[in-house]
């Protein structure tokens, strides 16, 4: 009897939905990741061999993978259902050689979802490796290789050990120094605006000084602005002109990778790696009831925003039905990919519409279903009719001024009525029935003083979206870049924000004194049009290689002659040492800051920095530290950060909401006892009288 059809995977949880969907004719296998790559101990590329990769099996992977050899022998066919990416396709690469699958076997299946229709069609449409795109992804990891494995031991020898420096993760750390930079040499420039309120009768409405003399005003200075004001004051103000029309704005795309991480940073206070990990659970299936296990969305490492016919038609049903014809537009919504869009993918979006949020709410974790509703939400507006909005626009002539009353009302919510993004915001200035030529009165005038700002410092949301404007690695990249230049301390978050350390400065100065290429955006950017090329199959991997390893090998061994150690001072704690009574200093160890004496090596004196509360993180379970604040405020965090994004002001008890299942957590009171509330602040829930803790 012929056996079962082996199908591989990464993880286990695909693994387990797959295997719900495929019955007894098949058995499923996770690779539980890449089962080879390059050595850890060693480069690992024969450079004068042409750069030809030296793949070893990963320690620890070598039963898992006799375990799926055996299984290829016993089986009538093997597919390698690895992710539809390039990463997905090196590990079915691997897979195919391990197992000596024959190279000219159409053993690759790839699928967007992971629902039922979607395997089965994908199992009918197998083909073979595509040798391109592995290329491309063997083409970054040795790129990846050359830099890291070389750079760091000249930065562990003339700066610090321990440090690591990388393709892409040296340019995002060079571009928040350079944004640091720009803060700190901005000088603010004083500017005033001038507000008048006007009536036609006992109605009253809002204009701004706009020109002078028909151009551009700008007012930079006091005198300036008292000057304005007394002329205004002695002018007839006149309606010149009137422009009432109706303005439509139409719904953004559905989401792709990038587009996810900065609205669910800026919505759901969500870290990239956070949102990767929370989208992959969707992904790879859920149980959501009677429907049984099943995967929720597309998948999520997509540049693309089109999407299918069927999941289009859905969509308009759903809309229809849900919402009524007038939110149906006329044709449907098509969308424009960015340039260098690979297109291989759907934009993200659930595998059925008609999944609707609420419906499966009690089958998922608080972040799933938060994710999960912005998904859900985006999508459903993008196939919406377009919000209209009711705008006035008038001008109007004081002597030489000119001033502009704007108002804008909306008429149409659209797609409004499911996401609302906020970027078409209403402006509340009731102008009345006005004719051209028409004099108003003035009744105040209105003028401000600002300064200029300086550039702000990125945050999550828009350090991601200036990485792929400028195309500096893939959106699937960019959550690991930023929780490893966390970890290497070449930056750190503050309120949200990223800030250079003294450590970014001086690694991304010497970097780009002696590796200017490798620091360059268009040069990182260049890289990646190249590796889409490899894929494409238009362009030759090896020579990619070669033609950047040259220069970078003499660079690599001029400075490595050239330059000097560079000596880092350590910050001081603000504390002595309880031992010898010397200054304590801020140490950076392999796990982690920690205190350690200033006196060392006569003094061995070391302590941690925070304070262990014994409560488990509300998030991962691991413990939960106080801490304090620049001002010295105390808040608690996840010992487990970065991996663990949880903070709080207030102490987590170790207990659930019994009400929402979200943390309750004790928030100080001056005079009172501690109350006990429900970390969620759209849940009310709090504790019947006498189990709040007391205070101390």
């Amino acid at each position: 009897m012929a056996g079962p059809t082996l199908v591989i995977v990464e993880s286990a949880a695909k693994a387990k939905t797959l295997e719900k969907f495929l019955g007894k004719g098949y058995k499923v296998k996770a690779s539980v990741g890449h089962i080879k790559d390059l050595p850890k101990s060693k480069l690992g590329i024969d450079i004068e061999n042409n750069f030809e990769p030296q793949y070893i099996t990963i320690r620890g992977k070598g039963d898992l993978l006799k375990e799926i050899k055996d299984e290829s022998q016993k089986a009538s066919k093997v597919l390698l259902a690895t992710d539809p990416d390039r990463e997905g396709e090196a590990i079915a690469w691997h897979l195919q050689n391990a197992i000596k699958i024959s190279p000219d076997a159409k053993c690759r299946i790839e699928f967007n979802e992971i629902t039922k229709d979607a395997v089965k069609k994908a199992i009918k449409h197998s083909r073979n490796i595509d040798v391109d795109r592995v290329n491309a992804q063997q083409t970054r990891r040795i790129l990846d290789r050359l830099v890291g494995y070389n750079l760091s031991p000249l930065l562990w020898s003339k700066v610090r050990k321990g440090l690591s420096a990388g393709r892409v993760q040296s340019v995002v750390v060079r571009i928040i120094c350079e944004r640091e930079r720009e803060i700190n040499a901005f000088v603010p420039v004083e500017y005033w605006t001038v507000e008048v309120v006007l009536a036609d009768g006992k109605q009253q409405f809002t204009a701004r000084l706009t020109s002078f003399n028909n151009k551009k005003i700008e007012i930079h200075h006091g005198d300036e602005k008292d000057i304005i004001e007394e002329n205004l004051k002695e002018s007839q103000f006149t309606v010149e002109k009137i422009d009432s029309k109706d303005k439509r704005r139409k719904a953004n795309p559905p989401f792709i990778t990038s587009t996810l991480q900065q609205e669910a940073s800026k919505r759901l206070n969500f870290y990239s790696k956070r949102t990767m990990k929370v989208a992959q659970e969707l992904y790879e299936g859920l149980a959501v009831g009677p429907e049984g296990t099943i995967g929720l969305i597309t998948y999520l490492r997509t540049d693309s925003t089109r999407i299918s016919h069927s999941a289009q038609e859905e969509a308009l049903d759903y809309i229809k039905q849900t919402y009524g014809p007038k939110y149906v537009p006329d044709t449907p919504n098509l969308y424009t990919n960015k340039k260098g869009a690979q297109d291989a993918h759907e934009a993200i979006r659930p595998t059925s519409v008609f999944r609707n949020p609420e419906k499966i709410k009690a089958f998922l974790t608080r972040d799933q279903y938060r994710l999960y509703k912005l998904i859900w939400d985006r999508f459903v507006a993008s196939q919406m009719t377009a919000a209209v909005y009711d705008t006035k626009t008038v001008d109007i002539k004081a002597g030489v001024y000119g001033l502009k009353a704007t108002s804008s009302t909306i008429k149409f919510i659209g797609y409004k009525k499911v996401y609302n993004d906020s970027e078409e915001e209403e402006v509340k200035n009731a102008i009345p029935e006005l004719k051209k030529g028409q004099t108003l009165k003035l009744i105040e005038i209105d003028s401000q003083q600002h300064f200029t700002q300086p550039p702000p410092r990125f945050t999550e949301a828009s350090l991601v979206k200036l990485l792929e404007e400028k195309n500096i690695g893939r959106p699937s990249t960019y959550a690991p870049i930023i929780d490893t230049i966390i970890k290497r301390y070449y930056v750190e978050r503050q309120n949200k924000q990223f800030v250079p350390t003294e450590l970014g400065f001086i690694v991304t100065d010497l970097l780009r004194q002696y590796f200017g290429n490798i620091l360059e955006v268009e040069f990182t950017a260049k890289m990646e049009e190249e590796l889409d090329q490899i894929e494409d199959g238009e362009m030759d991997w090896k020579a990619v290689i070669k033609e950047f390893y040259q220069p970078f090998e003499v660079d690599l061994a001029k400075a490595m002659e050239v330059v000097e150690k560079i000596e880092i001072k350590d910050e001081e704690a603000g504390k002595d040492c309880p031992l010898c009574g010397q200054p304590l200093l801020i140490k950076h160890g392999r796990f982690g800051k920690f205190l350690a004496c200033s006196g060392f090596p006569e003094c061995r004196h070391t302590e941690s920095i925070n304070e262990d509360t014994g409560v488990a993180c509300p998030q991962c379970g691991k413990s939960v530290i106080a801490l304090k604040s620049k001002k010295g405020r105390q808040f608690f965090g996840c010992k487990g950060y970065p991996e663990c994004s949880f903070r709080s002001w207030n102490k987590p008890t170790g207990e659930k909401c019994p009400k929402c299942g979200d943390a309750l957590v004790e928030r100080p009171h001056k005079t009172k006892v501690n109350e006990i509330i429900c970390q969620n602040k759209e849940c009310k829930y709090k504790p019947e009288m006498g189990t709040d803790l007391e205070e101390g």
